[in-house]
Order: structure tokens, then sequence, then C-alpha cells
């Protein structure tokens, strides 16, 4: 499965401020551990931002989401939404851990 997590200020970007350290790290121990393929601000950043998780059950993902700095000081929170890959690209193939019928490109 692959979730699409995105993060929304609960207030003003500017109260999130004194979070975004610990939210950073947050992101590379998930990063390392193999769990977020892809991160980033919204542009505007006003918006939040948004990650791409893979390898992990939607449950897993969202003990994982509770743990944000951001979530644990509420000054964000976020949706997920869980799909499954119909057709891949044949460089995600591997990395999403679909097989061969499902590749296209």
């Amino acid at each position: 499965m692959l979730h699409l997590l995105f993060l929304q200020y609960t207030g003003s970007e500017q109260k999130a401020e004194p979070f975004v350290a610990d939210h950073v790290l947050f992101l590379e121990r998930y990063h390392h551990e193999g769990a977020f393929l892809v991160s980033g601000q919204a542009v505007p950043s006003v918006e939040g931002g948004a990650i791409v998780a893979c390898a992990v059950d939607r449950a897993a993902v969202e003990r994982i989401l509770a743990e944000d700095p951001f979530v644990v000081a509420g000054v964000a929170k976020y949706t997920v939404t869980t799909i499954d890959p119909g057709r891949v690209h044949p460089a995600l193939a591997g990395i999403l851990g679909v097989d061969g019928s499902r590749v296209r490109g």
C-alpha cells in the first residue's frame, strides 16, 4: 500500500515555527527507517506539506503521525489517503514491491 499524507496547520504557520527542528528530526527518522519515500512543504508553505509513505500499513502510519512534534503540539493535523497502486512506473516497482502485472512504461 501507498499512503499520501497531507499536513495542514491548525492555526498560523508561525505557530508551528518553534517545532520545526523537531519535525525535521521526525521526518529524517522515518525516511531513514524506510517508511517515508518523499516529504516536503506545500507551495505556498502556508498550506502545510505532504509525505508519501509505503512499507507500512495504515495503522502504523497513523501511529507514526501521532508522534510528529507538530501533531503533539497541536499546531498541525494530517489527513491520510491510502491507495493500492494499480499502475506503476518501472523505476518505482521495486520500491513499492508491486508485481510485474502493474508495471507500465
